[in-house]
């Protein structure tokens, strides 16, 4: 038996590249600020009563400035953001078509025998998508440094990027195991839930023939899958993420104090403005890139 091609898709490497970094570029330059009120609302650790306890969390000392300053101090961390989810993106865009094409050579016939034709290519899809989000965390420092930037800027108290890396070496990776854990069910459902939306709902054999329509359905299906999986995890690895550099806390601790002190719901706090907001700027990347990179792919030929 042939090995099973992954929907008939194989783009060149540099369509790819360029189709996830643009990707990246231009969802840093619409959502960088959604990014920053999500990240501070998961790190809130109190329960919001009313509009003015909302905008103290999101404006932090800015909550009583006029309009314009309140909107520009959403903007903290934006060389640490550009660093990283640029990089972030061309990896995981970039990097799953290749991870895919890899499984789909040795193992293609395994996965069909395993699942069915049809099924077994949207999960080797998804299979790809996991094995990329649990090597994301090579790139764990840049996120690291934009999350305290967003959430708790003391922690820097003066000291630059290079100071930083030079005091904390393999502190920045503090927490590296929760996001591997969180990545790996959120990139398989990100994958999976396009890749399920484009086989079964609209039935294509070759994904890269989507319309952009199609492919912003199976991008909704997908962001919120992975959101709503990821949730919970998301949730402890952002405040392992935005302690203080000389004050860490352990994953299990906690998980531990949140379970004890704030409930059950609080594994998911920040879901709803994640949906709401991060969902689109999720929605937004992916789309773009699983649009522009079979463009670019017929641009180079």
């Amino acid at each position: 038996m042939a090995p099973m091609v992954a929907g008939g898709e194989k783009e060149s490497n540099v369509a790819r590249l360029l189709g996830s970094g643009s990707a990246g570029i231009a969802e840093l330059a619409v959502f960088h600020p959604v990014d920053t009120i999500a990240k501070r609302l998961m790190s809130n650790q109190t329960r919001i009563a009313n509009a003015t306890e909302l905008n103290s969390v999101i404006f932090k000392d800015m909550a009583a400035a006029p309009f314009a300053r309140k909107f520009f101090s959403l903007f903290p961390g934006l060389g640490y953001a550009a660093g990283y989810k640029v990089s972030q993106r061309i990896y995981k865009y970039g990097g799953q078509p290749i991870a895919r094409d890899y499984l789909a050579t040795h193992f293609g016939k395994d996965f069909e025998s395993a699942f069915g034709k049809k099924t077994g290519k949207a999960v080797m899809h998804s299979t790809a998508g996991s094995l990329i989000g649990i090597g994301e965390i090579v790139l764990l420092p840049l996120d690291v440094l934009k999350i305290k930037r967003q959430t708790n800027p003391d922690a820097f108290r003066g000291r630059g990027i290079f100071k930083i890396i030079a005091d904390e070496g393999f502190g920045l990776y503090r927490g590296w195991g929760w996001t591997a854990a969180r990545n790996a069910p959120g990139s398989f459902a990100l994958f999976g839930g396009s890749a399920f939306t484009k086989e079964y709902v609209f039935g294509l054999d070759d994904y890269n023939k989507a319309s952009w329509f199609q492919n912003f359905i199976a991008s909704i299906a997908g962001a919120s899958a992975s959101l709503v999986v990821s949730a919970p995890l998301d949730v402890i690895k952002t405040r392992i993420q935005n302690r203080n550099f000389e004050n860490p806390e352990s994953g299990f601790r906690i998980l531990s104090n949140m379970a004890k002190n704030e409930g059950f719901s609080s594994f998911f706090k920040g879901l709803v403005p994640k949906l709401l907001m991060t969902g689109p700027k999720l929605v937004f990347s992916f789309w773009l890139a699983q649009t522009l990179i079979p463009a670019f792919d017929g641009m180079l030929k």
